[in-house]
C-alpha cells in the first residue's frame, strides 16, 4: 500500500535534489541538476565541497511548495539529477573539475536541457561558461556575490577569485552586458556594471531587477550565485563572510523580478554546512535553486 503522508516526511529517501530522478540520461530534460563537491580553489575556509550534499538534503523541505512562483516547477518541468562531477585528489584536482564540467554541461547542453550546478567553490564556473558560450554564443553574466572575483589568474592556476576576469578575458562573457551585484570589495574592474552591496540593499528589488534587465536585455543569461552574497546573518555557512548583504527575502524576490530573461544556465555555490549547524544556509541555497530553475523554465 502507497501512503500519502510519506512524500510529506522530508527525513527520507535517497537524496537526490527534490528527490528527482538520478540519471546521466537528459535527453528529455527540461533542466539537469549537477553538484561539484570542489572547494581546492578556496583562499580561506575550506568545506565547500560538501555543499551539493546539504543542498541536496534541505531540497526536499525547500520545494514543497510554489511560493511565491503561480505553479509547481515539478508538476510542470522535466528535472532529473545527474549527480556529482569534478572530484578528485592530489596534484590534478583543478584539472579534472574543469575537464569534467565542461564535458559534462557540455553534453547537457546538446542534449537540449538547461544546466543548474551546485557547488562546491566559485572556482567551478569555468567548465559551465564555456560550453554555455559554445552552445548559445557569448553570454551575459549575472552574478550574485560579496566579491568580484575578478582577480586575473597567473599561469592558469585558478582559483575562486579568477572566473569573472578569465572568462570575460578568454571571450565568453559580454561584460558590458552583464553584472555583478551586492558587491563589497575592489577588486579589478573589468568591464563589468557593477551594484555595490550598500546601494544595492537600499533599492527597491522591483527598481534593481528593471536595471539589470536593461543591461542583459535578450541576451543568453548565465546566472551564477555565491551564498555569501547575503549578509552572513542569513548564510553564515559559507568560506568568506562579508557583513553588509541583501536577506533572503530581497535576494529572493529580486530573483523573482527578474522572471522573462533568457536564463540558459547557473549554478549556486560556496555553502560550507560545517560552519552552520542550523542549516539556514542549506535552507537558503535549496531555495534559491528552485528560484534559478524557475527562471530557467518560466521565460515569460
Amino acid at each position: 500500500m502507497e501512503y500519502e503522508i510519506q512524500k510529506h516526511l522530508h527525513y527520507a529517501g535517497i537524496p537526490s535534489f527534490n528527490l528527482y530522478p538520478y540519471t546521466q540520461d537528459t535527453e528529455c530534460a527540461d533542466i539537469t541538476i549537477m553538484g561539484v563537491p570542489f572547494d581546492s580553489g578556496v583562499t580561506n575556509r575550506p568545506g565547500a565541497r560538501l555543499g551539493p550534499r546539504a543542498i541536496r538534503n534541505m531540497s526536499q523541505l525547500t520545494n514543497c511548495f510554489a511560493y511565491p512562483w503561480s505553479y509547481k516547477l515539478s508538476d510542470k518541468a522535466k528535472i532529473v539529477d545527474y549527480g556529482d562531477v569534478g572530484y578528485y585528489v592530489g596534484a590534478n584536482t583543478t584539472k579534472v573539475m574543469l575537464e569534467e564540467t565542461y564535458n559534462t554541461a557540455k553534453k547537457v547542453f546538446e542534449s537540449g536541457s538547461k544546466l543548474l550546478t551546485l557547488g562546491g567553490d566559485h572556482t567551478i564556473p569555468y567548465g559551465m561558461v564555456r560550453a554555455a558560450s559554445e552552445k548559445f554564443g557569448k553570454l551575459a553574466l549575472l552574478h550574485f556575490d560579496s566579491h568580484q572575483d575578478s582577480t586575473p589568474s597567473t599561469d592558469g592556476n585558478v582559483s575562486h577569485a579568477n572566473f569573472a576576469y578569465d572568462l570575460q578575458a578568454e571571450g565568453c562573457i559580454d561584460p558590458s552586458h552583464s553584472a555583478q551585484v551586492f558587491i563589497r570589495t575592489e577588486m579589478t574592474k573589468c568591464g563589468y556594471n557593477i551594484f555595490y552591496a550598500m546601494d544595492a540593499v537600499n533599492m527597491d528589488m522591483k527598481e534593481l531587477a528593471r536595471q539589470l534587465k536593461a543591461i542583459v536585455g535578450d541576451m543568453p543569461v548565465y546566472i551564477t550565485f555565491d551564498i555569501d552574497a547575503l549578509d552572513p546573518s542569513a548564510a553564515p555557512g559559507t568560506g568568506t563572510p562579508v557583513i553588509g548583504g541583501p536577506t533572503s527575502a530581497q535576494a529572493r524576490q529580486l530573483l523573482y523580478e527578474l522572471r522573462g530573461i533568457n536564463v540558459v544556465a547557473a549554478d549556486l555555490v560556496e555553502v560550507l554546512p560545517a560552519y552552520d549547524h542550523s542549516e539556514i544556509t542549506a535552507l537558503a541555497a535549496a531555495t534559491i535553486a528552485q528560484d534559478l530553475m524557475y527562471l530557467m523554465y518560466n521565460k515569460e
